[in-house]
């Protein structure tokens, strides 16, 4: 499926959220892989696939109705870019909650409330201004356009990178086949086998450590980065997070608060160089003999988000980056300066660092982090 279709289909899941619909990403997950096999140009079969996949409750099926045919034109799987999306799925809203809430007998018809109001308002689906959005350098943002993306990064299924274990478990289809099983049923019966069980390689996901560069040059992506990282803490179980300046701290612990306001709240009390200087040499040294043993177990990917502007010691920063290098599964180095077509990395930060790098990415727009997520998966 390409990047594009499999973006339409994640924001049409976050509008069935929006109208209350309970979804999740796995669910998204499995619709993915289903569409693997069904015919993309047969509209209906789609249509299916999705309401087998993303739909649990007989309630929702005319709120996924009317969202899918709204959402997607007729003749092909796209969205409708035609239409004021953000006024029909208030409507369709209303009508849901008039089914659910109004005492029977009583009018329907009357203009949803202001909180409903003011929340499909910002909803605006297939609309240019969500995707000039997606697209606007995090530098550039207003506070409303900030509060925006903080939405669509909480809402978004983030898929993150499974690894192959040794261990297998039963699948419905797998590599081999499950003899176990296989005889423990067959002697159930007392017959010959009639049906072969299989079994394939269980699927964690990788360890994921993220190093955020919060000095004074990254301070109008830090904050961004921040609410990319606790979105992503619940698409995997092992995620560690760090920011650096001139010195390096944890806040994994602190990204693990429930409520995202109080998870970067506290993050940010914690932080004492928030701004300041850049010494990334001296913080991977602190990162690989404090928490590179701790925490790079199991192959686990490293993501260092920053624009390597530099003055330290470019020794020390060229031996401890060979050594996190060494250490992890891959190395990737995002830098939110690649978003501009002018930049060249010519700095002697990112030189030092680059021979290392297994991939150097941009960072600088809600696109960008949504490729990223993308890289993630197919690792």
């Amino acid at each position: 499926m390409n990047q594009q279709l499999l973006r339409n289909f994640v924001h049409f899941q976050v509008a069935l959220r929006r109208l209350g619909v309970d979804t999740t990403g796995g669910q998204l997950r499995n619709l993915v892989e289903g569409l693997e096999h069904v015919g993309l140009e047969y509209r209906a079969e789609v249509k299916a696939a999705a309401k087998a996949a993303l739909i649990s409750r007989r309630e929702d099926l005319t709120t996924f109705e009317q969202l899918f045919d709204l959402f997607f034109h007729p003749d092909a799987v796209r969205p409708r870019h035609d239409i004021q999306m953000g006024t029909t799925l208030r409507r369709i809203a209303q009508r849901r909650e008039s089914r659910v809430m109004a005492p029977q007998g009583a009018a329907t018809g009357q203009e949803p409330g202001p909180c409903l109001e003011q929340d499909h308002h910002a909803l605006r689906l297939g609309h240019t201004d969500t995707e000039r959005l997606r697209r606007k350098d995090f530098a550039r943002l207003t506070d409303d356009e900030r509060r925006e993306i903080a939405r669509l990064l909480r809402d978004t299924p983030w898929d993150l990178p499974a690894r192959r274990t040794r261990r297998f478990v039963p699948a419905s289809s797998g590599e081999r086949i499950d003899l176990r099983r296989t005889l423990r049923d067959s002697s159930r019966s007392g017959t010959e086998p009639i049906r072969l069980h299989r079994r394939r390689r269980k699927r964690t996901p990788r360890p994921l450590v993220v190093l955020v560069d919060i000095s004074g040059s990254m301070e109008s992506y830090a904050r961004i980065f921040l609410q990319f990282i606790y979105s992503l803490r619940s698409a995997t179980g092992r995620l560690e997070a760090f920011v650096f300046a001139t010195r390096l701290t944890r806040l994994t612990r602190q990204l693990r608060q429930r409520d995202v306001d109080d998870a970067l709240a506290e993050s940010t009390a914690r932080i004492v160089d928030w701004g300041g200087g850049t010494r990334i040499g001296a913080s991977f040294h602190r990162f690989n003999h404090t928490w590179g043993r701790r925490v790079l177990g199991r192959r686990a990917v490293v993501a260092v988000m920053s624009d390597a502007w530099d003055r330290g010691d470019q020794e020390l920063l060229e031996r401890e980056t060979r050594r996190l290098a060494g250490s992890c599964h891959r190395l990737f180095w995002l830098n939110p300066l690649l978003g501009s077509e002018a930049y060249q990395p010519i700095a002697s930060g990112i030189r030092t660092v680059l021979p290392f790098v297994d991939q150097l990415l941009p960072v600088h727009d809600l696109e960008s982090l949504e490729q990223l997520a993308a890289v993630f998966r197919a690792l």
